[in-house]
């Protein structure tokens, strides 16, 4: 049986938008993108958060996507190049090779390769997976797709890396009206640039 496991790079306020890059994700005129990214060139310059990253998705069996998120995914790690040297190739051909599912109303079709869309009744397709997939389904990004998942008590883990910044603005992965939730803190760890890593686990 799977299991449903949330990643997210955070702020202190709770924001999880645009992390990556300055025009990853600019919904709702979000102009502070590539926040997460910023701080570890000035602060972790030991790279110690990206053997973390590698461990993380090598236990991968299956990517649980949003729209928005998915399309971010699909014009980079769907394009990039294979034979790119370090992370940057190993997760492209990790994604590329694994099962992509996507949640959306909008879309009609998905062209990154591995891909299908979820259809209507997304927590129904996503606890059909659960029991369909071994292995570890992850989430990355998708605030709104968390939050259809956690209506349903369909989340296992939320693996949280928290960036000591406040940005004031974005997307929040838990906001207000967020369904109550009861979770037990599994692992913490902090890193020398200040980001701390916490899993937290469903409550049984």
């Amino acid at each position: 049986m799977g299991s449903i496991v949330v990643q997210e790079f955070i702020s202190l306020d709770g924001v999880i938008q645009g992390g990556g890059g300055p025009d990853e994700d600019r919904d709702g005129g979000f102009d502070l993108g590539g926040w997460a990214m910023d701080f570890d060139a000035a602060h972790d310059r030991a790279d110690e958060g990206g053997p973390v990253v590698i461990g993380w998705e090598r236990g991968i069996a299956a990517l649980l996507l949003g729209r928005r998120t998915y399309e971010i995914w699909a014009g980079a790690w769907g394009v990039w190049p294979e034979d790119a040297e370090g992370q940057m190739g190993e997760f492209t051909r990790l994604y590329n090779r694994i099962p992509k599912y996507v949640a959306s109303r909008t879309l009609t079709e998905v062209g990154w390769r591995g891909s299908q869309l979820l259809g209507d009744d997304v927590p129904g397709a996503v606890a059909r997976l659960k029991h369909e997939i071994d292995g570890e389904v992850r989430v990355w990004g998708s605030s709104v797709l968390v939050r259809t998942l956690a209506e349903h008590d369909l989340v296992d883990e939320y693996r949280l890396m928290q960036y000591p910044v406040v940005l004031g603005t974005g997307k929040r992965l838990f906001p207000d009206g967020f369904p109550r939730t009861s979770l037990a803190l599994a692992e913490t760890r902090a890193l020398g640039s200040g980001v701390v890593i916490s899993t937290y686990r469903r409550e049984h």
